[in-house]
């Protein structure tokens, strides 16, 4: 029970941090345009008492996983000042993919540790799957936990690939699923500077774009329309999956 409280508590941990780099990326771009309101205040750091929101960063993906097996959380969003950019077209599009690349090169970090451990593609593609079964929603949460710590039991190469994994996992989660282009995630401020959409759409889209989708991706799917929810799940199963083939 021991190794499955400490790989759980890593799950968590991982979930976390990569949030918070995702957020702090925001004002590290936003500070190198010329904004420095993320600076002023005191965000531009990893203190995790100066991110986590209660609700968004503990309790909401600790119910989700315990009882769906998959989490979703937030950070409190750093600040800035998108008037104070030096281009103002792009400026928000730079500052908001930031925080999607900070995630995708914290994935492709943890993939080069990977390939350098000493363990063979037999055991690489066990370990994989292993970890596929651990993120099945189905089964007792913490049997299929155990199941993943008996894998990884025993070699430090392993347990080394294994917290690779979840690195992995949440960056590459992270990173896809806010370049969706759905408002008011990191996606619909790049859509914005693409196509050039009015001040006032941008001002209606980010005011009720929160509850388009949570409506889109968890509530029509329980009245039987999930063909959004659908679409995003095979984005994000795609993108994983490409990046832990690079894994093994």
């Amino acid at each position: 029970m021991t190794n499955e409280l400490v790989l759980v508590g890593f799950y968590f941990l991982t979930l976390v941090y990569s949030i918070i780099i995702h957020e702090v990326s925001h004002g590290w771009m936003a500070m190198w345009l010329g904004d420095l309101t993320a600076k002023y205040a005191d965000r531009l750091n990893l203190n995790p008492l100066k991110h986590i929101d209660p609700i968004g960063s503990i309790v909401v993906p600790i119910v989700m996983t315990l009882t769906t097996g998959y989490a979703f959380g937030w950070a409190k969003p750093v600040p800035y000042n998108p008037y104070n950019l030096r281009n103002q077209k792009w400026g928000p599009a730079l500052v908001a993919f930031a925080g999607p690349l900070s995630n995708i090169t914290l994935a492709i970090a943890a993939i080069i540790v990977s390939r350098l451990l000493p363990i063979d593609f037999l055991e690489r593609m066990y370990l994989l799957g292993k970890f596929k079964v651990l993120l099945n929603s189905g089964g007792d949460f913490f049997s299929r936990w155990g199941s993943f710590a008996d894998a990884l039991a025993g070699s430090v190469p392993h347990v080394i690939f294994g917290l690779c994994l979840l690195v992995v996992f949440w960056n590459i989660l992270l990173a896809f699923f806010n370049l969706l282009p759905l408002p008011p995630l990191d996606g619909s401020k790049i859509m914005y500077a693409v196509f050039s959409f009015r001040q006032e759409t941008i001002l209606f889209l980010e005011r009720y774009g929160l509850t388009f989708v949570i409506v889109v991706l968890f509530v029509l799917p329980l009245i039987g329309i999930g063909f959004f929810s659908s679409l995003v799940s095979i984005i994000l199963g795609a993108s994983l999956q490409f990046f832990f083939g690079l894994m093994v």
